[in-house]
């Protein structure tokens, strides 16, 4: 099984994240960029998604909504930087942290009909960082590579 690694080294502002798939590049970059696909898995477990906006190319935006028992959630961000299959560059906004954007660098690596993806986030101050760990952003994310996992597996 496939685990997601999450590292945030103490005193810097960066936020690192890694996983493996055992799918194609192609398949993993539609589905992190299919508007059809991404309310599927991306999001904790026991959440639903309202995609409001999701527009993947350079200058695009996107905005959504996870819904649980706590409430509505809002994301946001626009996309900088979009190399199919390689490269996505975004900047990422937690409504629950209004001040905090951070700019997350994400690659997906072909080994040979598998894919790693890394994710790089930056942080405008450790505080900045730190906050988005603490609201719950790591259960978030690993319930999220598990479901695009499950996605992914044929």
């Amino acid at each position: 099984m496939n685990e997601t690694t999450i590292t945030a080294p103490p005193g810097t502002p960066f936020i690192d994240i890694e996983r493996e798939f055992e799918a194609a590049p192609a398949q993993v970059f539609r589905a992190w960029t299919d508007p059809e696909i991404v309310p599927r898995w991306l999001g904790p477990s026991g959440t639903t998604m309202t995609l409001i906006e999701y527009d993947v190319s350079p200058g695009g935006r996107y905005s959504y909504l996870h819904r649980d028992g706590t409430g509505e959630h809002g994301f946001r961000g626009v996309f900088h930087t979009v190399v199919a299959d390689e490269r996505i560059v975004q900047t990422f906004q937690y409504d629950g942290l209004p001040d905090e954007v951070s700019l997350e660098t994400l690659t997906f690596e072909d080994l040979g009909g598998r894919t790693r993806v890394r994710t790089h986030c930056v942080f405008g101050s450790v505080a900045g960082r730190d906050a988005m760990i603490e609201s719950g952003m790591e259960r978030g994310v690993r319930d999220s590579m598990s479901r695009l996992d499950e996605l992914l597996t044929p």
